[in-house]
């Protein structure tokens, strides 16, 4: 019990104070930031980062916004930023115009399930939060992670699907 109490301190000292740690327990928050810090403005190109090639332990799951930042720069990270952002707000959209409850409460869920993710995922990657293994929505690699990604999407589609649906039944009922 004592050892996994100094596991645990260990860990937040390592996010608190990375440099201590560089070595073992704080080695893929630091190259993240390093990846950050060398994309410049407008990165290295697509394709040329550097980190990806072994100083990320898998660059492609948590970690993907640090490569995306080092080849894009970070007018390419606020691209994408901006994408989540407009991916959100459309959502938004869907829920306020949904024709029921339920439609109104999934869209909701969604959209707070998405936000929450992109969040953590750009905490941990600027080493403001703990790692915590949170991958990126639609850019990271994983299986079960995007299936549901992909589920949630098609529901608010349909939530949307309906509510349009609807809304044209209506208007032909009031003008016939």
């Amino acid at each position: 019990m004592a050892l996994e109490k100094n596991f645990r301190l260990v860990r937040i000292r390592a996010w608190l104070f990375p440099y201590e740690y560089e070595q073992n327990t704080a080695y893929q928050s630091l190259q993240g930031l390093y990846a950050i810090g060398s994309g410049g403005l407008w990165g290295k190109g697509l394709g040329n980062s550097i980190q990806k090639l072994g100083k990320i332990p898998e660059p492609y799951n948590d970690c993907i916004f640090a490569i995306i930042c080092e080849e894009l720069g970070i007018f390419g990270a606020g691209l994408i930023i901006l994408l989540f952002i407009y991916l959100l707000y459309r959502i938004y959209t869907v829920s306020q115009t949904a024709e029921d409850l339920l439609g109104r409460m999934l869209s909701i869920g969604v959209m707070s399930h998405i936000a929450l993710q992109v969040i953590l995922n750009l905490m941990v990657v600027t080493n403001l939060f703990p790692t915590t293994g949170v991958t990126l929505p639609f850019f990271s690699y994983g299986g079960t992670a995007t299936v549901f990604l992909l589920i949630e999407i098609g529901l608010v589609l349909s939530v949307n699907k309906y509510s349009v649906k609807k809304r044209l039944e209506d208007e032909r009922r009031r003008y016939s």
